[in-house]
């Protein structure tokens, strides 16, 4: 029995990781630069990825950088974008259903606890959740699985219990290695890539129910036991 739903944060709740993206593009830019999707694309989802952008862009302009004003102008960037965002379609509803279904509701996102409760309020959703799990409080990020086990011991539910909701193949694999079946609803930026590695995937939560969701997610399960 489904008693518990967690929520990745960003690209998920609200589109954030394409305003870090654009603010990168419009520093490189700026240095008569480019910076492709495909070179961001392992940065998505973490605070660990492969690229090192400050490094990159200074091996193709072949010059050091002023980075603490222009981290400090990428970040006004940045925060214009994101301040300028709304929840991304069918959350709202995602999170009053919850409830409604008296289903346990938390978060397991990378970033850290000031960036995601800040947002939450300023959306007005940070009342609907029971425990918010960041990057503050683990060892280890996604892909590694401690954010989500951590968030199962927080909602005193175990793995079974539990479906987790990704936009990104580096938390849709974190998931999985929680043991927690995951659905997968790419943002925009990876919304062409085929996430393989989750239970099953959609555009958006506006396109499918909470209700119909756990549905789905229960028969598959099912299945996958009959099996």
């Amino acid at each position: 029995m489904i008693r518990a739903i967690i929520f990745d944060f960003d690209g998920l709740i609200l589109e954030t990781e394409e305003a870090s993206y654009q603010s990168w593009v419009e520093i490189y830019q700026s240095f008569g630069q480019a910076l492709p999707f495909s070179s961001w694309l392992p940065n998505v989802g973490t605070t660990q990825g492969d690229l090192d952008p400050q490094a990159e862009l200074e091996r193709l302009a072949q010059s050091s950088v002023d980075w603490e004003s222009v981290e400090s102008r990428r970040r006004q960037i940045e925060d214009a974008l994101i301040q300028a965002q709304p929840l991304l379609p069918g959350v709202e509803n995602y999170v009053k259903d919850a409830r409604n279904l008296g289903l346990k509701v938390g978060i397991a996102s990378n970033s850290s606890n000031d960036w995601v409760t800040r947002h939450l309020k300023r959306l007005g959703l940070l009342d609907y959740f029971d425990q918010i799990c960041t990057s503050d409080f683990v060892q280890h990020i996604k892909p590694h699985p401690e954010l989500y086990l951590n968030a199962l011991h927080a909602l005193q539910v175990t793995a079974d219990e539990a479906v987790a909701l990704e936009d990104s193949p580096l938390g849709v694999r974190a998931a999985n290695r929680a043991g927690i079946f995951c659905v997968a609803v790419p943002n925009p930026l990876i919304r062409p890539l085929a996430i393989r590695e989750a239970g099953f995937q959609i555009a958006s939560l506006a396109d499918m129910p909470l209700a119909t969701l756990l549905a789905h997610v229960q028969a598959l399960k099912t299945q996958r036991a009959a099996s």
